[in-house]
């Protein structure tokens, strides 16, 4: 179906009879269009015509004993005639494309991907400060500008990338991975602890050993030199290899009192509802809660029209989920148990894979309302780095 035929209107219809070639060559022979003509069987066809030529065909039908009958209308005309009556809705459908298109000539909402909360806070205070910002206008902005200003300020950052979408501002962001400085084989280099630790053992393929098992070493200690004096020959310099394992020791203290009040939720809870229409409010409820104690979470959303084409409209929904207080009372050995595993656990994080856990010690302090416990790790690993000799 054209778009012409669209604008004009057309009709579906069914023609039922024996003689339907003769209707067909006789529409043909008088230059009426049949538009995507469907033979169901030798008795049926579905064809689509023009308003204009529906009375012709029906005549010619109905001379060659064939039943005709509408199946659909399409078209313009027929859409005009539905809503003749309804002209509000029509400027109101009009009012409202303005509109949009009124709209989408601003930035309604700005994305960063790529990194977190806190940083993205700081992409968005250097980009508002460069023209970036809600409702203002997309053709006053510079990107290059505010790409390069980024850069200059954030060493951090490897790439950036600002493209405008519909209404909606993508920032994307990659930063630079931080690695230590890294000493090439033909530098100069001392082996020295990163670490204060317990020397367990050294191993120097290269330079000239300075500890032995069972020194104290601090961080920054020199493990192994890369200086080497010779008896009859000037000192010279050489690249140090090698491994120094230590003793290293994490200690974590923690808290538990025997008697406790903790929040449990009910499973009650309540939503309100606000409209935000750029910087102007508008709040369906009471902001407060009908519960005395809760937990509430906020969830924003901006609408849009198609994937990026942001409204300066965006819906925020509280939910407030009800809480109860409950006595707790824990005995010395609940107490006990608890604060160990939550040592542990923050020790864990502590030293992710830096070594292997040789042996744990575990002090406790109790009192009357609480106990102290301090849980120390001791760890083996390499506590050696290297770090380059001045010239």
């Amino acid at each position: 179906m054209r778009a012409r035929d669209l604008f004009k209107g057309y009709v579906y219809v069914s023609v039922e009879g024996f003689y339907i070639e003769k209707v067909i060559n006789i529409c043909k022979k008088n230059n009426i269009e049949l538009i995507n003509l469907d033979r169901k069987s030798n008795t049926i066809i579905y064809v689509g015509i023009r308003v204009k030529d529906f009375r012709d065909l029906s005549k010619i039908a109905k001379e060659n004993k064939c039943r005709m009958k509408i199946v659909k209308k399409s078209g313009m005309p027929f859409v005009v005639k539905r809503y003749r009556k309804r002209k509000y809705f029509f400027i109101a459908l009009l009012v409202l494309w303005l509109l949009i298109i009124v709209l989408s000539k601003f930035i309604w909402n700005i994305e960063i991907i790529g990194e977190g909360d806190v940083y993205s806070e700081h992409i968005l205070n250097i980009v508002k400060e460069e023209g970036i910002e809600i409702g203002k206008l997309k053709k006053h902005v510079n990107l290059d500008k505010v790409i390069n200003r980024i850069r200059l300020e954030n060493d951090d950052i490897s790439w950036v990338g600002i493209k405008m979408c519909g209404t909606n501002v993508k920032i994307e962001i990659i930063k630079t991975d931080v690695k230590p400085e890294v000493v090439k084989e033909n530098e100069f280099c001392n082996i020295v602890a990163k670490k204060d630790a317990v020397i367990e053992n050294i191993n120097a393929q290269n330079g000239i050993p300075k500890v032995m098992q069972g020194d104290v070493v601090k961080k920054g200690d020199v493990l192994i030199d890369g200086v080497i004096e010779g008896k009859y020959t000037e000192p010279r310099k050489v690249h140090s290899i090698g491994e120094v394992k230590g003793k290293v020791w994490y200690k974590e203290n923690v808290r538990v009192y025997y008697k406790q009040v903790k929040k449990i939720q009910t499973g009650n809870k309540e939503e309100k509802y606000a409209v935000k229409l750029n910087k102007i409010k508008i709040n369906f409820f009471k902001k407060l809660s009908k519960f005395e104690i809760y937990d509430k979470i906020r969830t924003d959303k901006k609408l849009k029209i198609f994937s990026n084409l942001y409204l300066p409209i965006q819906i925020e929904k509280d939910t407030f989920y009800e809480l109860k207080e409950e006595e707790i009372e824990y005995t010395a050995d609940e107490a006990k148990k608890q604060a160990i595993e939550e040592a542990k656990i923050k020790l864990k994080e502590k030293i992710g894979n830096c070594g292997d856990i040789i042996n744990e010690y575990i002090n406790t302090d109790e009192n009357e309302e609480y106990i102290d416990v301090e849980v120390t790790y001791e760890v083996l690993e390499n506590i050696g780095t290297e770090e380059k000799i001045a010239l």
